[in-house]
């Protein structure tokens, strides 16, 4: 996820590069540590100073987190000594890097990118950190920061919700009600046709919006426990489980923008400002597309309606960016003390301030400056009993990118012979998550 000038998220070549740490070429061991810690190998720890290695090179974060680590100084005398790379170079030398001499704490996604290096034993636990900050974060982003050992190795910053977006003036005008079940959601796709609408803009020429469609049907169809087996690739694509989700996408499909392999997110999304679409799957960013203050007061969202009545809107998918502490940090002391920082909401609000396009992870946030889309975003996520990720974050990226993009595209165009496509994706799975 990149970010605009004006402080909104924008998907941009990170979200689809390779993190070619995690399997692929690159596999554990290999690689040169091009991306090395501030103080060098060998270099012994400033116990005034503990350093960070940053993700977060364009401008409007870069700032952002600036100003949390100056605020960090002023309260504690204590420099944060950030080594910032671009955000593709990092997660491509993220392995090797820290195999090296890693800088004390970096940041990183939740979910199962940050569970593969806790299982690999290139990060440290941090329950300790925990028993600090515990009591600001909502259970969900609790279970969010925990690897599979059950120990915590992440601290969040901030996040943001996939939703369903709609224009509220349009639904006024046609008496159209929010779905709150997948009956009603076919019914209102079935109306908005009849009503010369498209019903679900959709652009997936960049092969990763489909990820968050999938996602959606399937945790509300087979329940969040079942999706995470599944990203993590210990459930198996040819589960009858998997095949019904399918079988609903199929259903919805045909209430989808048509041509939308060729489309790019920001064109689909240009229907929905011209309202010419009822409905958008995506995240917050599409807000980015409503550039009249008008049409973006207009704009709203509901969560993707119930499937299952025993796993209902429980889950919301949140992308989640924060830190982890290195294996064998040189200033342990101070880099628990900095994450302890890191995880108060005095923190977020430093980081809200400066860059408006996301939301707090802790909860008893300063939300007194949110958009009204931003409050509903934040309630939505602290109200959720479970969060994901994103396909590309929840599973292995080169099995998503390799796999996955190109099976939905391929489902797009076709969705029928589904049986043969999923016997495909996990034969393919087989192979890549045996490598390691």
């Amino acid at each position: 996820m990149h970010l605009t000038p004006s402080g909104l998220a924008v998907p941009g070549p990170s979200r689809r590069t390779l993190l070619r740490g995690i399997g692929g070429a690159a596999a554990l061991g290999a690689g040169i540590p091009l991306l090395s810690a501030c103080g060098g190998s060998g270099t012994a720890a400033d116990p005034k100073s503990v350093t960070l290695g940053s993700k977060a090179s364009d401008p409007v974060p870069k700032k952002a987190f600036a100003e949390i680590y100056a605020a960090y100084k002023k309260k504690s005398g204590i420099t944060v000594d950030v080594n910032t790379k671009d955000s593709n170079t990092f997660q491509e030398q993220i392995n090797s890097y820290l195999q090296g001499t890693p800088d004390d704490v970096f940041t990183w996604f939740a979910g199962y990118r940050m569970q593969f290096f806790a299982a690999k034993g290139l990060a440290s636990p941090i329950d300790d950190v925990w028993k600090t900050i515990q009591g600001n974060f909502p259970e969900a982003m609790q279970k969010l920061s925990k690897g599979e050992d059950g120990k915590y190795y992440f601290v969040p910053l901030y996040t943001y919700p996939w939703a369903l977006f709609y224009r509220k003036s349009v639904f006024a005008e046609k008496g159209y009600e929010v779905p709150t079940t997948w009956d009603q959601l076919i019914a209102l796709c079935k109306q908005m046709k009849k009503d010369g609408l498209t019903p679900i803009a959709f652009g997936d020429k960049d092969a990763w919006p489909a990820l968050g469609t999938f996602d959606q049907i399937n945790f509300r169809k087979n329940g969040y426990d079942f999706h995470v087996e599944l990203m993590a690739g210990k459930a198996s694509w040819t589960d009858a489980k998997v095949k019904s989700a399918f079988d609903l996408w199929a259903e919805l499909l045909p209430y989808h923008q048509e041509g939308a392999v060729g489309r790019t997110w920001q064109d689909a999304a240009q229907t929905l400002v011209s309202k010419k679409a009822g409905m958008y799957l995506l995240g917050t960013f599409v807000a980015q597309q409503f550039t009249n203050k008008d049409d973006l007061d207009d704009l709203d969202f509901f969560a993707f309606p119930e499937i299952d009545p025993a796993y209902g809107q429980d889950t919301v998918e949140a992308p989640t960016d924060g830190f982890m502490m290195s294996k064998s940090p040189k200033n342990k002391a101070e880099a628990v003390k900095l994450l302890e920082f890191l995880g108060t909401t005095e923190a977020e609000d430093i980081y809200l301030k400066a860059d408006p396009s996301v939301v707090h992870a802790a909860s008893g946030a300063d939300t007194s400056s949110y958009t009204p889309l931003q409050k509903k975003a934040y309630e939505m996520i602290a109200g959720a009993k479970s969060l994901t990720q994103f396909m590309d974050r929840d599973s292995r990226p080169d099995f998503t990118s390799t796999v996955m993009q190109p099976s939905l595209q391929k489902f797009i165009r076709d969705p029928k012979g589904i049986d043969s496509l999923l016997s495909s994706i996990e034969r393919q799975k087989k192979t890549i998550f045996a490598s390691s």
